[in-house]
């Protein structure tokens, strides 16, 4: 056990000690939002908006989600506590605001499959970096099957979203209108359905979970712009231009392995 929790530590120092200095500035932005965002709803709470203690949950998921993307855009294992961290409190947020189907991705996928991924990443490391894990690429049949399952379960998942919020009107918080419900319905959807594809991949090493993270990611932009939340919309944006970074690197990475599948 001490050994293994000495392995962690070692992992996180590295992870922090490799941040580039656009890194650390993304990251200071979105510190400064989230405490400002939280000071304020402490200092004058906003009715309709965040309660106090909802923002200090914001406050503890913007800080561990934000080194999470960074740690995983580089294949570092320790991306995996920091995100756990942020499925724990982002759940909280979801089902307050009653975004019920990212809720269950979190709770059912995120959560489990981050326990899952970081022993699989932590059993194939990088022998030149041990504090890294072996990147994997797809063929271009296998990318093929993969978009035609996305496509799939965002329609089924609408659908079955649809008839709960038909079922129960109060499937949705009364300030949200029901011709906004609709284009929230399409978006939660589209994210369950990429989320937990994207998901699938990083836990497996597959290089192309970032070209699903940058869709999703776009998503839920919009979807935090049509229930607008500053704290998220700048972490989400955030997560984006990782993404892009994560996917470059993932590339370079992939082509040193040589790993196919």
């Amino acid at each position: 056990m001490d050994r293994v929790r000495r392995r962690e530590l070692e992992d996180i120092k590295l992870s922090f000690s490799r941040l580039k200095w656009y890194e650390w500035l993304m990251a200071s932005v979105m510190v400064l939002i989230a405490l400002h965002a939280m000071l304020r709803a402490f200092i004058s709470p906003s009715p309709g908006g965040n309660p106090p203690w909802l923002t200090a949950v914001n406050f503890v998921s913007a800080v561990a989600g934000v080194l999470c993307v960074f740690f995983c855009a580089r294949a570092q294992v320790s991306n995996f506590i920091f995100g756990l961290i942020n499925t724990l409190v982002y759940i909280v947020y979801l089902f307050y605001w009653h975004i019920w189907g990212t809720f269950a991705l979190e709770l059912f996928l995120y959560l489990p499959m981050g326990v899952i991924g970081w022993l699989h990443w932590a059993r194939n490391r990088d022998k030149a970096s041990p504090e890294r894990t072996r990147a994997r690429r797809l063929s271009l049949p296998a990318n093929a099957c993969v978009a035609l399952g996305v496509a799939g379960f965002t329609v089924g998942f609408h659908a079955l979203l649809l008839c709960l919020a038909r079922l129960d009107r109060s499937f949705f918080p009364a300030s949200v209108s029901w011709l906004d419900n609709g284009l929230v319905l399409w978006l939660d959807a589209a994210t369950v359905a990429i989320g937990v594809t994207a998901t699938l991949l990083q836990t497996l090493r597959y290089r192309e979970q970032y070209c699903w993270w940058i869709i999703t990611d776009i998503v839920t932009v919009a979807l935090y712009i049509a229930h607008f939340d500053a704290v998220y919309l700048a972490k989400r944006s955030i997560y984006l231009i990782v993404a892009v970074l994560g996917l470059i690197n993932w590339i370079r990475l992939s082509r040193q392995n040589g790993e196919n599948a």
